[in-house]
């Protein structure tokens, strides 16, 4: 199924230009004692009269000290399976997916969406009952996970293939390839998906009937070829989710019935099909125990029966042995005729 893809300016993705945090610290550690004690220095030589370079070395470190004091804000710490897209001035700088300490431009932005896991400092979260992410509500979020999620899709009544109403829900697995696109491409990349699966439960759902009919065997049907509509499923589904950066790793379903106003005429009728198919399964080994008791007696010759004499056993044979209670037997000391 053919699906439209996002319009977009989304930039590609790359690297942004940082160093090794640690190497950066150490620098500006040194830089800081050495600022310091300029301040100090130009202090001490204003106070004994010599004004020019008291003064040139009290700026020195001054300048020195604000100009570290700025810097510091480059420094990023990223976990394992994080991700910081950075702009600068409102234009794409870079992505950082790799777990480390680094020092970064420190004009540069950290974006995020307005929905995250709830794992970033700096925010007040609030859970989302139907995508299971959290929306900040204070503060702003800076990195983005990377982990793999679980969407638990709630329940929606849909029309199968037969027109017939059923309830069915679904559980996604799922993850963020591309952070630059999830920021970029879509403003709640999580709510995004949840709608998409919303949408791709309905287009599969009505294309297979719940159940087969009669004679209808090899028909996929939403109930017995599961696991093959949960594929097809997934297929649409990450096909509609990849320009958002978002990879599918799996799509399963975890609730299908009929809806409450057909499910008892539902119910009957699935009754009815396993009472026939009982009740023939009954009525097959029946007529093969009447055959072997009839062909028995008569190799043996126990009794010789005549044609009234065998159709009346066969009556009282079939009787007893498809009958849903147990006959009550009637002793007959006289003939039959």
């Amino acid at each position: 199924m053919e699906n439209k893809r996002i319009p977009s300016s989304v930039p590609q993705e790359k690297t942004a230009a940082h160093q090794n945090g640690f190497l950066v610290l150490l620098s500006m550690l040194i830089g800081m004692i050495a600022s310091i004690c300029c301040f100090v220095y130009g202090i001490i030589l204003l106070d004994r009269g010599m004004s020019l370079p008291g003064g040139a070395l009290l700026t020195t470190g001054l300048v020195g000290i604000t100009v570290l004091c700025v810097l510091f804000a480059g420094f990023k710490v990223l976990a394992p399976n994080q991700a910081y897209v950075f702009t600068l001035f409102g234009k794409y700088y870079g992505t950082l997916k790799k777990s480390g300490f680094y020092f970064v431009n420190p004009f540069v932005t950290a974006n995020a969406p307005a929905v995250m896991n709830g794992e970033a400092t700096g925010a007040t979260v609030t859970k989302n009952e139907k995508t299971g992410g959290y929306t900040y509500t204070s503060g702003k979020p800076k990195k983005i996970s990377l982990k793999t999620r679980t969407l638990d899709n709630r329940t929606q009544k849909v029309n199968d293939a037969m027109g017939n109403p059923i309830i069915i829900g679904s559980v996604v697995i799922w993850r963020v390839d591309d952070p630059t696109a999830a920021v970029f491409t879509v403003e709640n990349f999580e709510e995004y998906l949840s709608i998409q699966c919303d949408s791709t439960i309905r287009n599969i759902a009505r294309l297979y009937p719940y159940d087969t009919m009669e004679g209808d065997a090899d028909e996929k049907t939403l109930r017995g070829s599961s696991s093959e509509v949960s594929e097809i499923m997934q297929q649409e589904l990450a096909a509609r989710v990849k320009d958002a950066g978002i990879v599918i790793e799996d799509v399963r379903i975890t609730t299908l019935a009929y809806s409450d106003e057909i499910a008892a005429a539902m119910l009957q009728r699935q009754q009815a099909t396993a009472i026939i198919a009982a009740r023939q399964k009954i009525v097959e080994g029946a007529v093969g125990m009447v055959k072997m008791a009839i062909d028995q007696l008569g190799e043996e010759e126990v009794v010789v029966l005549d044609e009234e004499r065998k159709a009346a056993m066969v009556s009282n044979l079939l009787v007893v042995l498809c009958g849903s209670k147990d006959a009550q037997p009637i002793v007959n000391s006289g003939s039959i005729y």
